[in-house]
């Protein structure tokens, strides 16, 4: 993979700022201190010369020096800008200290945040996974200092709720955590008391923890719901300490994150938006949900940011997409993604309107990364992979297209789509919103689409995305 091809967002940085960004040259030549942030609350400390010129490429080599990682997997990680406001994956030519004196500017951009939380905001280095580093080549890495950066980062999306997962996931993961926390030789006791130490909300995400409901209802229910959760994660280190393999760090790190591997959006670069609640009566109108959008060399994904589950999950293949630059200052940046569905019995194209000032940088990763799935040799493996880990999470047929179904029928899976729940526009004539169904298609009014791989088609009834 050309890392010098690996743009997120494409291009988006590469304008000058609007603010005077360029650096003094003293600052340029100066020995500087900097400081790239790991996940798992560690960071590196380097000292470097003219550190206003080292771009991406330079740093990561200091950095891979001072982890020890090898060349081999060189690829797998790369250096963001991170805020609250806003993530940003670099590219190897870039230099992240410009980039930073630009950090107002590409706020405005691409965020709705406010002046004063803009002003306020400032970001840091974050050396983490590759975005395009594809899932095939990661299951084949055996380095544990990899690993254990792998790890660190997985577990941070699980604990977050950026990667929703079911019951059965997040407990195995908490108690592989703390198996390799802790080691796998506790007994009942040493565990409870070991895990109420670190608190549950270390091996568990915080909304599990917290639980559901009114202030009232937390508080009832709070030591029989912690309780519960104790007992099932002692019940899952229990058959991992029994498990001899499971006793080497390496296999425990594996297993963490071949669990995380099945789930279809890890890996993926997240981005902000919103969408239209559907309409329940006139005082609904106008309300939105905030979403997260998961985009990687796999798909797009729509997620609730509130309940934690999974909105929308489209292969590249299943949709077409574009976004919409606004009018209007009162209008809204629009990503839109097409896709297709099923009203009454009849085959329609719906339209999902996200609402995102980051619209554009989803548009074109989109884009980037349907071109780089396309043209790279990992292509079909990485569709092989992804079918096959679909059908053996959900427990679907022998062949991809089995597992798939048995996927979309699980209801009360967070993995599953649910497109019910979503306001979506319907129509069968080009661009037309429906009123009455016509039994025809349409073609898409969009004009991009994936050209490399097969256009998306109608959907079966039993394939259909609405039976998420």
């Amino acid at each position: 993979m050309d890392g010098d091809d690996c743009s997120f967002p494409p291009d988006s940085l590469d304008g000058q700022s609007q603010r005077g960004s360029v650096a003094s040259s003293a600052t340029l030549t100066r020995v500087q201190d900097v400081i790239i942030y790991l996940f798992g609350e560690s960071a590196i400390h380097l000292t470097l010369e003219g550190l206003g010129n080292v771009n991406v490429q330079e740093l990561g080599r200091n950095v891979r020096e001072a982890l020890h990682i090898p060349d081999s997997v060189q690829d797998a990680f790369t250096f963001w800008l991170c805020s609250p406001l806003l993530e940003l994956q670099l590219k190897v030519r870039h230099q992240p200290y410009k980039l930073c004196r630009q950090w107002q500017d590409l706020l405005y951009r691409f965020t709705d945040a406010s002046e004063e939380d803009i002003s306020l905001d400032e970001p840091c280095l974050q050396y983490r996974r590759n975005v395009f580093y594809p899932k095939s080549k990661e299951q084949q890495v055996d380095v544990e200092v990899v690993l254990k950066l792998l790890y660190e980062e997985a577990k941070d999306n699980i604990l977050t709720g950026r990667y929703p997962c079911d019951p059965e996931h997040w407990m195995t993961l908490g108690a592989l955590s703390f198996a390799l926390d802790k080691g796998t030789g506790l007994d009942s006791q040493q565990f409870t008391s070991t895990l109420r130490e670190k608190k549950l909300s270390s091996y568990l995400p915080a909304h599990v923890v917290m639980g559901s409901g009114g202030l009232l209802s937390t508080l009832r229910g709070k030591s029989s719901r912690h309780a519960e959760l104790e007992q099932n994660l002692l019940a899952e280190y229990r058959k991992i300490s029994t498990a001899a393999a499971s006793h080497e760090r390496a296999q425990l790190l594996h297993q963490y994150l071949s669990t995380c591997h099945s789930l279809p959006y890890y890996g993926c670069a997240f981005f902000f938006g919103e969408i239209d609640k559907p309409v329940q009566g006139i005082l609904q109108r106008g309300k939105r949900k905030a979403v997260n959008i998961g985009i990687s060399l796999e798909g797009v994904y729509v997620m609730d940011v509130k309940e934690k589950h999974v909105l929308l999950g489209l292969r590249f293949s299943e949709l077409s997409w574009d976004h919409s630059y606004p009018e209007e200052e009162v209008d809204s940046h629009i990503l839109w993604l097409e896709f297709d569905g099923e009203e009454d019995g009849t085959p329609v194209n719906k339209l999902l309107k996200i609402y995102s000032k980051q619209a554009e940088l989803m548009s074109g990763f989109i884009e980037f990364c349907v071109e780089l799935k396309s043209s790279s040799e990992e292509g079909a493996t990485l569709e092989t992979d992804g079918e096959a880990s679909l059908s053996q999470q959900q427990g679907g047929g022998k062949n991809g297209r089995g597992g798939r179904r048995g996927r979309l029928r699980r209801q009360s899976s967070v993995v599953c789509s649910r497109v019910h729940s979503l306001n979506t526009i319907s129509y069968v004539d080009t661009g037309k919103e429906i009123k009455r169904l016509k039994p025809k298609r349409a073609a898409s009014f969009f004009s991009r689409q994936p050209s490399a791989v097969p256009a998306y088609s109608a959907v079966q009834v039993a394939e259909s995305l609405e039976q998420g």
